[in-house]
């Protein structure tokens, strides 16, 4: 409360005891529900953004399946849902989400190209698969596509690419771009010490680009696999399996990150804060660049189709927050991008600007968002900058056409 308002507030209440007015209750707090992954759902930003904003805010993280599941059949149990964009259609279809107004973000003209377009730069090739900007906007006929309209399906906010992890104290570091490779999650050396995401539309596209790096098939869009491609791939998949080739799938990043800490595996599908967090225990785990290109995400912010009146408020506003530029500096010490990253520029030390961003070697001693350290002096980022990373994107978390048949294919393989 300002000034202004605190001796307003100050006068009208003295004036209700001098007057022998009824007392005034104060309104109760306004209250967010957001219902998300662990990726973003982190205490600290939780804290942050309740100080911020005066909102009361209450974080559900679950896995994705589950996640996905309860946002598309019980909109009401939720004002705010946090995922990937791969979920858009998911979402849309049943119902659960309700257009976000554009003229109501704050910094929508600050969100750069990647979201708007597909390319990071002009020059920078398209990956498969669903690319966010064809989900973007809401037309009048209530679909989904890239015609610019007042109306967004999502607020476009963190985003990265992702590829997999490997112990470098075990596994030869390779060069990012030119010989560390997708095809390492099948080489025979690793047999027994390899981990998948358990993830369809996250573990699918790994291992596709690991068996075609293999030279194992080939896809004519792996963005968008046929019925039969699906069947060709798992019966690969099912046989390295059998021979006991994969020691398991995670199902969360702290269980990816335990799974390489305690030996389990030595290389595994990874997201980057788990590298982070292995990194400052002392783990040298890498983040490869593989040759073919990453497989890309794109958070998404989306607004339950249940959500009216304060609670749809306040959802805007933390919306807002989240492009305000702390947000934003502090997911970017654990690898991960904001949208509008120049106004987060603020919030991060040069030298975290440097390294992040610009894939600088670190000027000194660079900590993640737990504290401990993630890059010593000296370290570059695994892959540079954000426009050489970004620029290079193989496919990006799609549900595709064959998405139910793919489902059951992958639980086969889970169970098997």
């Amino acid at each position: 409360m300002n000034r202004r308002k605190f001796l307003k507030t100050a006068g009208a209440a003295t004036a209700c005891c001098m007057i022998g007015a009824p007392a005034v209750h104060a309104s109760p707090r306004r209250r967010l529900r957001v219902l998300g992954t662990h990726v973003t759902l982190q205490e600290a930003i939780r804290e942050r953004a309740e100080r911020d904003l005066g909102i009361e805010i209450v974080f559900e993280p679950k896995g994705d399946a589950a996640l996905l599941h309860k946002a598309s059949t019980r909109p009401e149990s939720f004002d705010l849902y946090e995922q990937w964009s791969n979920s858009i259609n998911v979402l849309w279809q049943a119902n659960a989400i309700q257009p976000i107004e554009r003229n109501r973000i704050d910094h929508w003209d600050e969100i750069n190209g990647l979201t708007k377009t597909g390319r990071i730069t002009e020059s920078a090739p398209l990956g498969a698969g669903d690319a966010p900007y064809k989900l973007l906007y809401v037309q009048s006929d209530d679909r989904l596509s890239s015609s610019q309209s007042d109306l967004i399906s999502f607020l476009p906010y963190v985003h990265n690419v992702d590829s997999f992890g490997y112990n470098s104290a075990v596994v030869e570091r390779g060069v990012p771009y030119k010989t560390e490779s997708w095809g390492w999650l099948l080489d025979d050396a690793w047999r027994g010490k390899v981990a998948l995401a358990n993830e369809p539309t996250i573990g699918l596209f790994d291992a596709a680009l690991a068996v075609q790096a293999k030279g194992l098939m080939t896809f004519q869009d792996i963005g968008n696999m046929t019925k039969s491609e699906v069947d060709e791939l798992f019966e690969i998949l099912l046989k390295f399996k059998s021979r006991g080739h994969f020691s398991g799938l995670w199902n969360s990043v702290p269980q990816s990150a335990e799974f390489m800490r305690s030996g389990r595996v030595v290389l595994e599908s990874m997201f980057s804060p788990a590298v982070a967090m292995l990194r400052g225990q002392g783990i040298p785990c890498q983040y490869a660049a593989p040759r073919e290109g990453f497989r890309a995400w794109h958070g998404v912010m989306c607004l339950s189709s249940a959500a009216s009146g304060h609670a749809k408020d306040a959802a805007y506003e933390y919306m807002n927050w989240w492009l305000s530029g702390w947000p934003g500096a502090l997911i970017a010490r654990q690898g991960y991008y904001i949208s509008n990253p120049d106004r987060s520029r603020e919030f991060l030390d040069p030298s975290e600007w440097d390294f992040w961003y610009e894939g600088k070697p670190a000027s000194k001693d660079l900590s993640g968002p737990d504290g401990n350290v993630v890059a010593r002096v000296g370290e570059e980022r695994s892959g540079g900058s954000y426009t050489k990373r970004l620029s290079n994107i193989a496919v990006w978390n799609t549900v595709m056409n064959t998405y139910e048949y793919s489902l059951v294919r992958w639980y086969e393989l889970v169970s098997h």
